[in-house]
Formats: structure tokens, sequence, C-alpha cells
């Protein structure tokens, strides 16, 4: 009898990596709320960003700029030739790996030639780039050098004598250090830019000899007012600052707020140029190129026939060619206000102090930096301190051997073994064992009375030196006149005249400004179904001929209006263009006319169904659709601020459209449908919808395959009996037309 086997389970076979190695519960799920996965992966990165890459310290660097400087410190980058920018990029990926273009990045931008800052670190050689230009690229770093500007002497100060902590680099292998010890505030001698997880900041310069007299001001007096020797923002391209003195306070105070700045020009005698030599920090000359070129496009800027890019060694310079008879001023004024020839800064003053990020003003940030350099320069007079000590200390121990040179050699020479020297000098003259080695260490040649008198002379220097030290440790007074002192020098070896022109008197002067008026001027537009539209004028038009029109082309509207009317152009895309009648030129009778969907730009393929010309935006479009409903939306939901030219959602998609009509005011309406039906409605029973794209309500009962084909106001038709077809609900299908009815009726645009 053949034994019965026993059917096991097969065992679950883990994925396998290999040979003995094995993925721990590979494919199983793992429940886990929200919270704590945010908690233990998300705040880790956020906090990571916040702290260790996007927003600045109090000695005014992130860790990318400051791990960078200190590397060409540490190659010997402040007193020596230029190396080149790759051997710099190089060195510093021992303190940050995260790639060699982040690193040159920061270099560039921390360059000389590059323009970024008010106060450059690093001086460049080679192509650096423009912060003001979008397209001027910098060259790699192989071809470029570099090294530290004579300034950098001022962030590494005593560096060496413990002034900031030290930690290890991100391998162990090196240390770095976590500040910089500053003598002024690097904080805000320079704009930067950061932007966090949640949060950002954004901080303007100021000039570098008005900054330091306003530290110094408010170190002697906490309440100083800060306007009176620091009046405004410094930036490097200069430009002219719009004053507004709630603003700077406010930014002063709280350290938010925003400070208008535009462009700096000046006008070229006898020709009909303007040449702009500074624009705002926040743009760039393409951008400012790239929205006057469409400002010219759509015919809103005329007075200028010409703009190149003339930037070049010498600095930036955008040249406008003006037309004959322009006034250069009234020009500027209005390219101030539709260009970024004037910008805002917007200042968020978000700062890391002990690792926690803060808002705050000038006032507070100077008072939290006066802090930070108060400690430091405690610490570097501390490490002084117990130098001299250590070798008052030394030097006390010699002079102990001065009265006996002899006996010295003697315990020397008689000691047998070299380990009981210093014993045995520390026994013969009563000396300590850190006296007894610098003793035994003393060379022969030095044992002369000489060598001996002018080291013991040192002994009066230090003890005064070591008194004048313990004063300063125990007196702040003393602290803040060091610091005052550093502060002043640098502003006299580095502080420059301000670039930024401030303008006080700027808010009367907007006030006195006209606005520049539109051309008013009557006109009358023809609009032809193919798209063409004329403008002419009333004295063009009277002694004018036949109309030139495309083949098979027919005029459909003609509207006696004025020059600064608007004109809306609906399209069967369920879009609407806008353009001012006065942006497009004045035609003749002779001539085609604006092919009007090339002129707005308008996508292929795209008709025009209907044009509505407007001064106020006041009145109704109807929107007729197939299904039988009425949108009634009001002109004024194609108002914009913006005066943008094309508005998506001009009407419902949902249904097919039947025809539009432009309704000025509330009036009587006969409808028309394909099934011989006419219904007479008042406009005021349609309800008004907010929104452009709604539906509608239903107005017309139609049957299948039925459509509305027109709707022209009631007074215009000269009906037998109107109480027929005149309805007092909606919807409703209207009474059947009569022969004495029918006659030649005005159609609308569809």
């Amino acid at each position: 009898m053949a034994r019965k086997t026993s059917k096991k389970s097969p065992k679950p076979v883990r994925p396998q990596l290999g040979e003995g190695v094995e993925i721990l519960n590979a494919g199983s799920v793992l429940q886990d709320p929200i919270t704590s996965t945010l908690e233990s992966n998300y705040m880790p990165y956020a906090m990571s960003v916040i702290v260790s890459r996007a927003l600045p310290e109090i000695d005014g660097f992130k860790p990318a700029h400051r791990k960078l400087l200190y590397t060409m410190y540490g190659m010997g980058l402040l007193k020596g030739v230029r190396t080149k920018s790759a051997n710099v990029v190089g060195s510093t990926m021992h303190l940050n790996p995260h790639g060699d273009a982040a690193i040159y990045e920061t270099m560039v931008r921390m360059g000389r030639s590059n323009e970024s800052l008010l106060l450059p670190f690093v001086d460049s050689k080679g192509n650096f780039g423009k912060a003001y230009s979008r397209d001027m690229s910098y060259a790699a770093a192989r071809y470029t050098e570099a090294k530290l500007e004579p300034v950098c002497e001022e962030l590494f100060r005593d560096i060496d004598k413990e002034t900031v902590d030290f930690v290890p680099n991100y391998d162990g292998t090196t240390t770095e250090p976590t500040l910089l010890p500053v003598t002024f505030p690097t904080i805000l001698a320079n704009n930067t830019l950061g932007i966090a997880v949640g949060m950002a900041c954004n901080i303007c310069s100021f000039n570098l000899g008005e900054l330091c007299a306003t530290t110094v001001a408010l170190i002697k007096d906490p309440d100083h007012d800060i306007s009176t020797t620091m009046p405004a923002p410094d930036f490097v391209g200069g430009g002219q600052i719009l004053y507004d003195e709630a603003q700077m306070r406010q930014i002063y105070e709280q350290g938010r707020g925003s400070v208008r700045v535009r462009a700096a020009y000046r006008t070229v005698p006898g020709e009909n140029i303007i040449e702009v030599t500074q624009i705002p920090p926040t743009t760039t000359v393409e951008a400012i190129m790239d929205k006057i070129a469409e400002l010219v496009k759509a015919g809103k800027i005329r007075e200028i026939s010409d703009m190149r890019d003339e930037t070049d060694l010498n600095g930036l310079k955008l040249t406008l060619d003006l037309k004959r008879g322009v006034d250069p001023d009234k020009l500027m004024a209005k390219l101030y206000k539709v260009t970024p020839l004037e910008d805002s800064f917007s200042c968020n003053f978000n700062i890391l102090v002990s690792g926690q990020p803060r808002v705050m003003g000038v006032r507070e940030i100077l008072r939290e930096w006066t802090a930070f350099r108060t400690e430091c320069v405690r610490r570097r007079t501390w490490f002084d301190l117990q130098g001299k000590r250590k070798r008052l200390h030394l030097l006390q121990g010699l002079a102990a051997i001065l009265l006996d040179i002899d006996k010295a050699i003697h315990i020397i020479r008689s000691t047998e073994q070299e380990q009981e020297v210093v014993p045995n000098l520390m026994i013969g003259f009563g000396i300590d064992e850190l006296q007894a080695e610098y003793v035994a260490e003393i060379k022969l040649r030095h044992l002369n009375r000489e060598y001996l008198l002018k080291r013991t002379g040192e002994i009066d220097q230090l003890e005064a030196d070591i008194a004048d030290l313990e004063d300063v440790l125990a007196k702040p007074a003393r602290v803040r006149r060091i610091i005052i002192a550093e502060l002043n020098e640098a502003a006299k070896k580095y502080g420059k005249p301000r670039r930024s022109l401030i303008l006080y008197d700027l808010p009367q002067e907007e006030e006195a400004e006209e606005a520049e008026a539109v051309p008013d001027y009557p006109v009358t537009v023809f609009f032809t179904r193919e798209g063409y539209l004329k403008k002419i004028q009333p004295q063009s038009l009277r002694t004018a001929g036949a109309h030139k029109l495309k083949e098979g082309d027919e005029i459909i509207r003609q509207i006696e209006t004025r020059n600064n009317l608007d004109a809306l152009f609906f399209t069967d895309q369920h879009q609407v263009y806008k353009v001012r009648l006065a942006e497009l030129e004045d035609g003749k009778v002779a001539q085609m006319g604006i092919f009007v969907p090339g002129r707005l730009g308008m996508d292929e393929g795209e008709t025009i169904l209907d044009m509505v010309l407007t001064a106020d935006y006041n009145g109704h479009m109807l929107f007729f659709f197939a299904n039988g409903k009425c949108a009634k939306i009001p002109l004024s939901a194609y108002a914009t601020k913006q005066n943008r030219r094309k508005l998506l959602r001009a009407y419902s998609d949902k249904a097919p459209l039947a025809l539009i009509h432009y309704l000025p005011e509330e009036m009587e309406l006969a409808i028309r449908t394909s099934a011989g039906r006419m219904l007479l409605v008042g406009t005021a029973q349609i309800p008004e919808k907010t929104t452009r794209d709604s539906q509608g309500v239903a107005v017309v009962t139609l049957k299948k395959n039925q459509n509305i084909t027109s709707a022209v106001p009631a007074e215009s038709l000269a009906l037998a009996n109107p109480h027929r077809y005149r309805v007092r609900s909606l919807p409703a299908a209207g009474a059947l037309l009569r022969p004495e009815d029918e006659g030649e009726q005005q159609m609308s645009l569809l």
C-alpha cells in the first residue's frame, strides 16, 4: 500500500537582493497617522531648509555663503593673487557637498562684476554676468578667476581667537565656523532673498556709511531716530527711491513694508533720445524691453520709434529713440506707470537668531547684531587675556632663574636622567611645572644676561595689558567703545557715496500730474462680416466714394460714435477681445480696413460673432442658446482694471449659441423661431446673472430641430396686433406669425 503523502503549504518567499540578502517587511502595508508622518518626515525637512539653507543669520550670511567665504579665506585669497574659480569651487566641496553648480552660482552673485551686491565680497575677473540682465550669462568656472575683496578682512578679524564657535563639517574631516565675527552689520549691508518652507525673507541693502553711523547712534541712544542717519535703502543699481515716510518707519520698526524705486534716465541734448542708466533692483533690462515692445505693438505707446540695449563695459544703458516733438519727461512719467521702469521692493526682514526665525525691524536687528558683536569682542578679549596670563606666568619663572643662572646650569648638568630636569628645577627655584618646562627648553645661546633681561622686561608691559583687558571685561561701556571704533573704521575704509537718489517731493508732483487724455473726436465705425473694421472721421467720409471690401464681404454694422470708446468682439470660441478705438488708426473708405482677428491675436479659425462699443460698460448682453435659454449678463462683467485684451469664458459653452444681442437699456424684444412663431418679451422679465458663463433661464419653448432665428426691438416692427405675440410668463412658445406681420424684418448679426 502506497504511503499517503501529506501536502505541505509552501512558505512565503521574501524578495531577494542577492545571496543571503533580503528585504524585511517587503510587500507589507504599514498604516501610520498622517500627523505622525508629517512630524517625522516633513517637519525635519522644513526645519532643515529654514535653518540650514534659506534664511540668513545675524552675521548676514546663509550657510552656503559662509562656507564659500571661509574656504577662500583658508586658501589665502584675502591677501594673495586670484586663482581659478574652479579651484575655489572644488575646495568648497569639503564644506558644501551640494554640487559645484550651486557653489559657483553663489560665488557669481557675490562677485563685484555681477553687480548683485552693494558691498561685494569676491574680487572677480572674467565674465560673471550681470544681475540686471536676464540673458547675460556668466562664464564657466574654468574661465574666471577670483579672490576675496579687502572688506572681507572685517569678516574674519580675530576669527582665530575663538570669537565664534566651530563645528565639524558634514563628514567630520575638518571644522567650519557657525558664524563669522563681522565688525559691521553685514546683514543690512547687502540685499538677501531667501525662500524657505512656509516662510521667506527679502532684505534690502543700506549704504555702509549710513548703516555704521546709525548703529553707532543706536549704541549711544537706543531711542535714536533712525531716519535722521539712514533715510532710506541704497541699491547697487542706483535708481530713484520715492520716499514714503510711513513705509520707511514701518520697515525700521516692524521689518515689513515696500520701497518704490524708479529708473534714472538722461536725455541727449539736440537729439530725441532717452538713455535709461539705472533700473529698479526687481527687474531686468530684457523685461523692460519686452513690456515696452508689447505696449508699442498694442498701440498704447506711440512716442517711441526705436529701442535698443547699449549696455557695455561702462555700465547699463537702454536707449529709446523718440518721434519728433515728443516730451521725454512726459513719456517717462507714462512709462513709469505701465512698465517695470518703476517697481516696488517688498521688504520682509526674516532672520535667524539663535536658530529661531524672527521678523524684526531695523532697530531690533541692529540691537541683536550689537549683542552678537559684544559677545565676539568679549570672547576675543578673554582669549587675549588668557594668552597674556600664560606668557606672564612663563616669564615670571624665567625671572626666578635670573638671580642665579649658574645654579640653573649646575642643576641641569648634575641631573643624571632627562626626565628629572624639570622636577629638579622646580625644587631648586620654587617654580611650577610649566615654568620649569619653559626654562628647560631655552637654547644654550640664550643663556646670557642680555636675553634674559629682555624677556623679563616684558613683565611690566604684560601686567599692564592684563589689567587693561580685565578692565574691558568688567566694564560694558569699554566694550561698546571698541565696537564703535571698529564701526567708524569700517565706514571710513569701505564706505562709499549713496547710489540711490531719494525723491522727497514726489507726492505733490503726482498730484500735479495730469493723465494724458485719449484723443476724442467723432468717428464712424464700419464692421464687415469677414472681420474688417474701418474707423473714419466725418470729413473723410463726406468726400469718399464706394467702400473697398474683400470679395464676397459686406458691411454688417455701421455705428456713429466717438474715438475714446472701447470695442468688444465676441467670438465663436466663447471668448471676448477688447481694444480701445483710439488704439486703432483712422482709415479711409478706399482702404480695406483693419483685420481685427490678426490685430488682436485671435486663435486660428476663430470668428467674430458680434461687436459692441461702449464708454461706461452700462447695459447688458443677451445670449440666446439653441435650447431656448437666454443669459442676461451685465456688460460691466467684461470691464477689468488690468486692461486685459482677452477674456476667457465670455459666455456659456453648455449649449450651442443661437444669437447675441446688446441691450443698452430695458426694452421689449421680438423673438422669432424657425417654427414661424414670434413672441414679444420684456427684457426686464429675464433675470440678470452675475457670472459671464451662466447658462441663463428658459425663455423660448422649442420643439426638436427648432431654433431661434432673430431677436430685434419690438418698436422697429409694424405689427398689426402686437397683443397676440406678447407673453406674460416665461418660457413661452409664442404665437404663429400672421401674414400681415411677415414683412421684411431686421435680423441680428447671427
